[in-house]
Parts: structure tokens; C-alpha cells; sequence
């Protein structure tokens, strides 16, 4: 069964830095676009980040500047580096295909930003 898990989420104080990670299951994601999505209390989940196969990412205006993905083929893992935390950064994040399959959305990580 093909699995996305995300970890790395935690509680931090605004302006803080947090850096998450989705390890797949298998390496079938290894040439394929990948997406950053995140889903606030009450809101539809968004896209945060898009990551091309060659590592070229894409990033939604309200964290252009602040986040930063990654991707490491060789070990079926994305990474999501979040800088300058603001509350407004406070969801649940997932990782999955660019554009979207349902088949693959795992628990996420939650992460809240808050003094």
C-alpha cells in the first residue's frame, strides 16, 4: 500500500522555524511533482508549495519567503522548511501529489503557531 506520512509538526511561538518531512512508502513519487498543502480550522485545504522532480519549486504568495521545500529522491522524502512562523501559518499540513490524489492523503502534521 502506497503510504505518505508527514511528521515534524509542534506548537512554536510566532516568528519561529519548523521543518517538516513526508517520507512515501514506495519510490513511485520519485519523478513526480509533489505538493505542500495545509487545511486551517473551518478552511479548504490549500495548496502551500509545489516541488518538480528536478527539485524547481513553486510557492503560494502568503509563504513565498518564509518556507522553503526540498526533496531528497534517493530517500522518498520531501521536506517543508518553515521560517517566520505567523499564527495565520496555524494548520494541518500534508504532502501529496501536484495535482492532488485522493488515494494518497495521510494524517498530516499539525502545526500551531502561538505565544
Amino acid at each position: 500500500q502506497v503510504q505518505l506520512v508527514e511528521s515534524g509538526g509542534g506548537l512554536v511561538q510566532p516568528g519561529g522555524s519548523l521543518r517538516l518531512s513526508c517520507v512515501a512508502s514506495t519510490s513511485i513519487f520519485r519523478f513526480a511533482t509533489m505538493g505542500w498543502y495545509r487545511q486551517a480550522p473551518g478552511n479548504q485545504r490549500v495548496l502551500v508549495a509545489t516541488i518538480f522532480s528536478g527539485g524547481r519549486t513553486n510557492y503560494a504568495d502568503f509563504v513565498k519567503g518564509r518556507f522553503t521545500a526540498s526533496r531528497d529522491n534517493a530517500k522518498n522524502t520531501l521536506y517543508l522548511q518553515m521560517n517566520s512562523l505567523k499564527p495565520e501559518d496555524t494548520a494541518v499540513y500534508y504532502c501529496n501529489t501536484d495535482p492532488v490524489s485522493d488515494n494518497y492523503w495521510g494524517q498530516g502534521t499539525q502545526v500551531t503557531v502561538s505565544s
